[in-house]
């Protein structure tokens, strides 16, 4: 897109320290510690030196994890901590008498800017992209220092980092200028023959002078041609803004879609005596929104059924850092594996991500906040939603406005004040607060009935926990057993009369009612509500056949979002498939009952794909549920575990499988072999004689499930229906010799401070077959103008970190993460023992 061009244009061809007017990256030179205060100081404390960083940067990803860290288990065991970053600047003497401004895309959390020693500005949200004006601090012509300070402790029920982990931005503004943030493109008609574009742009008049300036549109397609253009005059006394607004009609557009993703730019350009004085870009799509009980959702006219992941927003090895390449490369990778839309859990996108969707066709629910007044961690934002929560409700609708791909905001997530009259007056203001600043699009609220219940239920929930731990024990079934009572129980209340009343005044602001483990209300609330209009905000992995059934028959009912699509750091454990310890070493089942096992642990383990990227098993069951895979998939559980009894699963996990063959040190063991499909039956063969062949879907929907040994050779699964193929899938065992393999993903890199480089590692045979057993360490070494950002595996219990240039891989499987620093070829080497080095190069550019 041109107004991407005419960015790296700005960055490339400037020095972010000396910029003239306009608006750059400043993440470069800045320089990083744990804060010390100046009396800390003066009384001897020791000084840690500042460590230089680029930006974006996650200060607690390289910190070191402790078995001790109170409440642990919520952020994957890293501690928390006061930090600081410091940058100078020299302001150029030509920018006196202009604004200046610092745009924070996020900083985690309590952030507090301070230029020359004097605070500038403070946001208390993590989330939230906001600007601190700085040219009233600075000294011209002369070096600046800038710094930031952060904090993070027991605020949060994940993995949220800290630091300045999105962009920054220097913006320079003249005393005539385009508000930054004030373009908003709608588009109130829209068809395949023709469509209305409104484009509204503020203007300010910062001069002592009455002045008349000339705002210039131009609507710009992919290819570079004008497809819409307009111009108008406007007056301004001093010291006021006012609003231009343009009604562009274009002819024949291109319409943004999730299959067609097409995008426009939109340039303007603010002259004063023909002079430009102030340009803004900004990149919009064209489509449109309905919604309706009879049709669902329609993005375009079509009726589309949302194929949802609830992502948190951390990286994996990056930790929460967020830069367009790790955007653009989850995105796709959600969407490749069937995915059409996301759901930010349980906070504000960054920037980057939105533009991710926005290129690649994902739809998107941003959503606002975990918590309003009702705290669920001791120090989080529930302390500072009643001052701040109208600022931060309307950084993430500026933000998203131009963006396509949202189309819902959500207002909260499993709010306890959602089952309370006064919680509602706080859903209504902000579901309308929402409203005020963005008409067209839809409001929803991730609201969990039993969550909303709490105040009555807690009093009642150790009575059923016995009872239901009794229950458990006269069956012989353990925690699994009373795990699956309980949730049982939750769903009873889900649907229950006294649930219906608690949220019924919750669910009428809505435009749709975002549901939260809630299925059991799809089919009543059909006659309860008939206008009511339902998205599965949060559902079980494991439940998505008899969801998506649900979604498929009910226009009423638009989607389901799993939890969650990508795996991620912190609520350690909780899809973790745990088996009861060996008879030598057994233990009282019930020591067994917490979602987490303890330090080491590190993701939560409960995403349709790993933290490096790699699908998992579950991602090609949801895959065939959705109807977008008919070959079969074979998944093999863990051979070590046969026949060992499962201690705890929860309804986050999947069975403990991977489609794999290679299982060297198994040879002649049992082994359970699943296999997912849409057929009728599977036939499954070892080097081509029949193992057995059975009926789908007689354990669970979609799946076909059969006992053999291991042998090494070819393992095949043949799909039938009506007696007839409809698709095969193979997996063969890989042979003994052992080949570290690079697999780099892109090899042409940007030197814009926005790129990073992907290197796929893998432990296979000569012939790229992967070997699952035999892992082992991997070190990576760079040469040329770049640097080892990150190198980890998708292990979710491990003490190893991902900031050094060693590490073990997991299942076989390992990721490194290269950052370019100048122009010129890297190369980047990976060695393993027993196995002969392999090199990538990238070339930056």
């Amino acid at each position: 897109m041109l107004s991407e061009q005419i960015a790296v244009v700005e960055v490339e061809s400037r020095d972010d320290s000396r910029l003239s007017v306009g608006r750059v990256l400043f993440n470069e030179g800045w320089g990083f510690r744990s804060k010390v205060t100046a009396f800390q100081e003066l009384g001897g404390s020791s000084v840690s030196g500042w460590t230089p960083v680029h930006l974006p940067h996650d200060a607690l990803i390289a910190q070191p994890r402790r078995a001790d860290v109170p409440r642990g288990e919520t952020n994957g065991y890293f501690p928390g901590g006061v930090f600081e970053y410091r940058k100078t600047y020299v302001a150029s003497a030509e920018d006196a008498g202009r604004r200046v401004l610092l745009e924070f895309d996020g900083v985690y959390r309590d952030a507090a800017v301070y230029v020359n020693g004097n605070l500038a500005g403070q946001r208390a949200f993590g989330y939230s992209r906001f600007s601190v004006r700085i040219d009233p601090f600075l000294i011209f012509g002369a070096e600046n220092e800038i710094r930031v300070e952060c904090r993070t402790h027991l605020d949060s029920r994940w993995y949220a980092g800290a630091g300045i982990y999105r962009d920054v931005h220097l913006v320079v503004k003249n005393a005539g200028h385009i508000v930054p943030d004030a373009v908003r493109v709608t588009t109130p008609t829209v068809g395949t023959d023709g469509a209305v574009v409104d484009v509204a742009a503020a203007i300010e008049n910062a001069s002592p002078l009455t002045k008349t300036y000339r705002l210039d549109i131009l609507i710009v397609d992919a290819g570079g041609a004008v497809a819409g253009a307009g111009s108008s005059p406007i007056t301004l006394l001093p010291g006021t803004r006012a609003t231009v607004r343009h009604r562009l009609f274009l002819d024949s557009p291109t319409l943004w879609s999730v299959e067609a993703p097409n995008l426009y730019d939109v340039l303007l350009t603010l002259r004063h005596d023909d002079r430009v004085v102030d340009e803004e870009a900004t990149v919009v799509g064209i489509r449109s929104l309905q919604l309706d009980p009879r049709h669902g959702l329609r993005i375009n006219g079509e009726t589309v059924k949302l194929r949802g992941a609830c992502i948190h927003l951390d990286n994996g090895p990056l930790g929460v850092v967020s830069m367009r390449a790790a955007e653009e490369r989850k995105v796709a990778r959600l969407k490749e594996a069937g995915f059409n839309a996301i759901r930010s859990s349980h906070c504000p996108m960054s920037t980057a991500l939105l533009d991710a969707c926005d290129r690649l066709g994902m739809l998107v629910m941003d959503e606002t906040f975990d918590v309003w007044t009702s705290g669920k961690s001791d120090y989080d934002y529930s302390f500072d939603f009643p001052e701040w929560w109208e600022r931060d409700v309307e950084a993430l609708v500026v933000k998203d406005f131009n963006h396509p791909s949202v189309i819902f905001y959500s207002i909260g997530n499993e709010i306890p004040e959602t089952g309370t009259p006064i919680g509602t007056t706080w859903g209504r203001r902000l579901a309308e607060k929402v409203r005020s600043l963005d008409p067209t699009r839809f409001v929803t609220n991730g609201v969990n009935p039993f969550v909303a219940m709490l105040d009555t239920i807690v009093p009642q929930m150790q009575a059923r926990r016995d009872a239901a731990a009794a229950d458990a024990a006269a069956e012989g079934g353990g925690v699994n057993t009373m795990m699956a009572g309980f949730g049982q129980m939750m769903g009873h209340i889900q649907s229950s009369d006294a649930a219906t009343e608690r949220t019924e005044e919750s669910f009428a602001v809505l435009d749709v009612a975002g549901m939260n483990y809630s299925d059991a209300r799809y089919v009543p609330d059909r006659e309860r509500f008939p206008d009511r209009i339902i998205v599965g905000t949060e559902t079980w992995p494991s439940s998505i056949a008899g969801n998506w059934e649900l979604v498929q028959a009910d226009p009423r009912v638009i989607g389901d979002f799993t939890w969650t699509g990508w795996d991620y750091l912190g609520e350690t454990g909780i899809g973790t498939v745990r088996y009861l310890r060996p008879a030598a070493d057994t233990a009282d089942l019930g020591e067994v009952t917490s979602f987490s096992g303890g330090f080491p642990e590190l993701t939560a383990w409960c995403g349709d794909i790993d933290i490096t990227g790699n699908r998992r098993p579950v991602s090609y069951y949801r895959e065939t549920v959705f109807g977008l895979r008919s070959d079969p998939y074979i998944a093999v559980d863990r051979p070590g575990f046969h026949g060992v009894p499962v201690a705890v699963a929860t309804p986050w996990s999947w069975t403990d499988s991977l489609g794999s063959w290679s299982w060297a040190g198994f040879e002649g063991s049992p082994v359970r072999v699943e296999v997912y499909s849409d057929a009728d039956e599977i036939e499954l063969l070892l080097d081509g004689d029949v193992i057995d062949r059975r009926r789908v879907g007689e354990d669970r929907s979609f799946r076909a499930i059969f006992e053999t040994a291991y042998r090494p050779g070819a393992l095949v699964a043949v799909g039938y229906t009506n007696g007839v193929e409809t698709g095969r899938a193979v997996l063969r065992s890989a042979a003994r010799d052992i080949v570290l393999q690079a697999d780099v993903e892109r090899c042409e890199l940007r030197h814009d401070g926005t790129d990073l480089g992907y290197i796929d590692l893998a432990l296979t045979d000569s012939h790229g077959i992967l070997h699952t057993t035999l892992d082992r360490a991997v070190t990576v070494t760079v040469e040329g103008p770049g640097l080892l950002q990150a190198l980890g595996s998708g292990n979710p219990s491990t003490e190893e970190t991902f900031s050094t240039d060693t590490h073990r891989t997991f299942d076989g499987r390992a990721l490194a993460i290269i950052r370019p620093t100048g122009v010129g070829t890297m190369t980047v080497t990976a060695t393993a023992p027993d196995c002969p080095p392999v090199t990538a190069k990238f070339t930056v550019s």
